[in-house]
């Protein structure tokens, strides 16, 4: 066993522990301490982006929460609205209705008044054909000596003058 690496030497021995000694030092002040802090930032940026999910997640929950209560309300609103609306509608019927009714009631109104004005009209007519139908036999009577066959002829006379004064107003 000539080989010197598989040889017991204490220098070597002495100088290995020392040379590894320092390495871990230099590691240790230069490598170990960086990789350290550069692991200890990680590790805060990693919390910091699970702090800032949590807080996204609570937020976007609230504003879920939030959503839902606004469409609830809108919701409600709209409800109101359609209620408010039906009302009117209905009122506006009604309104119409009475409006409707009002003037159905005034035409009907208007229209007996121009009856009762014809009626009267023509009452009064009737009653100017009688006073000169009445006029014309009395004079026919007066002129005549009254015989059965005079009466017979001045009726009949008297009842052709009154058609042929009834054609002449018509």
């Amino acid at each position: 066993m000539d080989n010197p690496l598989t040889r017991l030497d204490p220098g070597l021995f002495i100088w290995t522990v020392i040379t590894f000694l320092l390495l871990l030092g230099v590691l240790t002040k230069y490598a170990w301490k960086p990789l350290l802090k550069m692991l200890e930032q990680r590790e805060n940026r990693i919390q910091d982006s699970l702090n800032k999910a949590q807080e996204a997640r609570e937020e976007t929950e609230r504003l879920q929460a939030e959503s839902k209560a606004i469409l609830a309300q809108a919701h409600a609103q709209a409800q109101d609205i359609l209620a408010q609306g039906k009302v009117a509608a209905r009122k506006l019927k009604e309104e119409t209705l009475q409006e409707a009714k009002d003037k159905a009631q005034a035409l009907i109104r208007e229209a007996e008044a121009r009856i009762e004005t014809e009626k009267q009209k023509a009452l009064h007519e009737v009653r100017t054909e009688v006073v000169d139908l009445s006029l014309h036999i009395a004079r026919k009577l007066i002129q005549k000596n009254l015989t059965t066959e005079d009466n017979l002829t001045l009726i009949n006379d008297s009842l052709r003058d009154l058609d042929t004064l009834h054609e002449a107003r018509s």
